[in-house]
């Protein structure tokens, strides 16, 4: 469960919010001012989101590396059509 809380809020309940999120793997948004500013999540899922950033940093590394010597308007168009293709299925 996703739940929005003010940083004050998330300062005055820390010890609470820690537990729900430990074993009921719930989520905080964190706001301030009305705006999101952080979240608070189970160190599982923050694994899962770590490995997922390094492997697009990797792919979109590989993917620079692949048209270097390409024009942008080129590459762009086909990446565009891959990308419909894979949406296709």
């Amino acid at each position: 469960m996703i739940k929005e809380a003010t940083a004050m809020t998330v300062r005055q309940n820390l010890g609470e919010l820690l537990n729900e999120i430990q074993y009921r793997h719930d989520q905080v948004l964190i706001t301030k001012g009305g705006k999101p500013v952080a979240a608070m999540v189970d160190v599982n899922l923050f694994e899962k989101i770590r490995l997922l950033k390094s492997e697009f940093d990797r792919l979109t590394t590989e993917l620079a590396g692949a048209y270097k010597d390409t024009d942008a308007a080129l590459a762009e168009a086909e990446i565009a059509e891959a990308v419909a293709a894979a949406r296709k299925h």
